[in-house]
């Protein structure tokens, strides 16, 4: 072993612990700065600086395996948020979530207009006169006005 070979291993743990504190860096702004982006960037910092404690690359091999892991590490995490899709696509509109649901009439359908509860929520609607009683369906919503036919 030469005192050149040891001054490259030693040049090369070097890098590798830049990319080490760069991915470090990057996962501890993402919990100041939170949007799911800049960890996955730390990520691929993290594996480049173990890949580059393992292995003899050079600055460029560092630099393109950095860019390749952030960019399909990126990827991976926007395809999977994708095919997860929104948990609660109603969340904070509770008339889209009244479509189809059925309810009572507590005071009549005149001229096309009245009013029901739904929860805690007393609604305006519209739809054909009816009597207070009957039972009636939402099938739509017209601002704030729910569209209503007989059930």
């Amino acid at each position: 072993m030469t005192l050149a070979s040891v001054f490259a291993a030693v040049d090369a743990l070097g890098a590798a612990w830049v990319w080490v504190i760069a991915g470090l860096v990057l996962a501890g702004a993402e919990i100041l700065v939170p949007g799911v982006f800049l960890i996955w960037l730390g990520l691929a910092a993290l594996a480049t600086g173990l890949a580059t404690a393992a292995l003899p690359i050079p600055w460029q091999g560092q630099t393109l395996l950095f860019a390749g892991l952030a960019v399909a590490l990126v990827g991976l995490a926007s395809r999977l948020h994708r095919r997860g899709g929104p948990a609660k696509p109603h969340l904070n509109r509770a008339d889209r979530g009244l479509i189809g649901r059925e309810g009572v009439l507590e005071e009549p359908i005149v001229q096309g207009a009245g009013r029901i509860r739904f929860d805690d929520t007393l609604w305006r609607i519209a739809g054909p006169d009816l009597p207070a009683g009957d039972r009636v369906r939402v099938t739509g919503i017209s601002g704030t006005v729910l569209q209503v036919d007989a059930a």
